[in-house]
């Protein structure tokens, strides 16, 4: 489907829907909650990002997904167009700027900005969850410079049956981040969450984490 969409190079897959119908998808400028999957748990309490502040973080996660090439498989399209898929209304990503704690003791003026994303797949067995998830984490904070937050923390929603293992690697991969700056370590035990053939195969080539020629 991303052949068709304007801005991409991205290499074309066949489509298990077969059809490339823009008329499918909403706009990129375009915010319609309910097209859009409601925040949950990852997000409960902070900032929820809504309206022109959702279009434009979300427009930018399309151009860092593009590049870091983070794209769903089974759709074939950049990871971020799953949000404007109308065939799937309660999947994709909402953000929302994350809120300090009082226990962390950071001085208000130089309180690092970070960002929660939390991610709900189309379905709650969704093979590739676990790439998907890390992939983005590696894309928003390997290109840090292209937005405002010190961090990006990213987890998937809990209704998928995996949440639990993938969010405990996700946040081993952000403490990581924090101590080292490097997005590219594997988190142990990767192989054995999300471990359907179609999963082995993209962590093997490198599909959405991230290929060997990235820029990671």
């Amino acid at each position: 489907m991303s052949g068709n969409e304007e801005g991409t190079n991205m290499p074309s897959f066949p489509s298990l829907f077969g059809t490339d119908d823009d008329s499918l998808f909403d706009n990129y400028d375009t915010f319609i909650p309910k097209h859009n999957p409601m925040p949950d748990r990852f997000l409960e309490g902070h900032d929820v990002l809504t309206g022109n502040d959702h279009v434009a973080f979300h427009r930018l996660t399309r151009e860092l997904f593009e590049e870091r090439k983070v794209y769903d498989m089974t759709f074939n399209y950049n990871l971020a167009r799953l949000n404007l898929d109308t065939r799937h209304k309660n999947a994709g990503y909402r953000y929302a700027v994350e809120r300090n704690n009082a226990d962390d003791a950071i001085d208000s003026e130089g309180a690092n900005r970070v960002l929660r994303a939390e991610f709900t797949p189309t379905t709650p067995f969704c093979p590739q969850t676990h790439t998907l998830t890390i992939g983005s984490f590696r894309a928003w904070n390997g290109l840090s410079d292209r937005h405002e937050y010190d961090l990006v923390r990213v987890r998937p929603a809990p209704m998928h049956h995996q949440s639990d293992a993938i969010s405990d690697q996700l946040a081993e991969l952000e403490q990581t981040y924090l101590e080292t700056g490097d997005v590219t370590t594997k988190p142990e035990d990767s192989a054995e969450i999300g471990s359907s053939p179609m999963e082995r195969t993209m962590q093997n080539e490198g599909v959405s984490q991230g290929s060997p020629d990235a820029p990671f």
